[in-house]
């Protein structure tokens, strides 16, 4: 995606900042190494992050403890080449010009963990497969 050198931005949007975008930043932070850089943000972002979104991050030996949620600006939305958005609909607003995805993700806000891990689990998939394709080498041209 990127041919100009720089690493590309990543900004996971969802309403409260708490749950899915906060998995995903960090997902993305881990499994990119420092090659992307991964920024998360709110709509209406909640007092705290999700404990149980935590608790399975925690699973899998990353570390969450230094996120929280985050509210959402339009620098942070300018800034970033790829907006994705998690299930937030219309309270996540439409940036003109950036490539915007939506995943729709179940919220795990009030879930046990045990429902918690599938959602986390798909969210790894879903990040895995954007870093392949915002690291593999532009498409087109021979």
């Amino acid at each position: 995606m990127k041919t100009t050198g720089v690493r590309p931005v990543v900004l996971f949007l969802c309403t409260h900042n708490a749950g899915r975008s906060l998995a995903a930043k960090v997902l993305l932070d881990h499994y990119a190494a420092g090659r992307v850089e991964v920024r998360s943000a709110g709509s209406q972002p909640a007092a705290e992050v999700n404990p149980a979104v935590v608790a399975v991050l925690r699973e899998r030996g990353l570390d969450a403890d230094k996120e929280f949620p985050k509210p959402l600006t339009d620098r942070l939305a300018e800034e970033a080449d790829v907006v994705v958005t998690m299930g937030c609909g219309d309270s996540c607003p439409c940036y003109p010009g950036k490539r915007s995805i939506d995943w729709e993700i179940p919220d795990p806000a009030g879930l046990p963990i045990e429902q918690v891990r599938p959602i986390v689990a798909e969210i790894e998939e879903r990040v895995q497969a954007l870093l392949e394709e915002l690291l593999s080498p532009a498409e087109g041209g021979s």
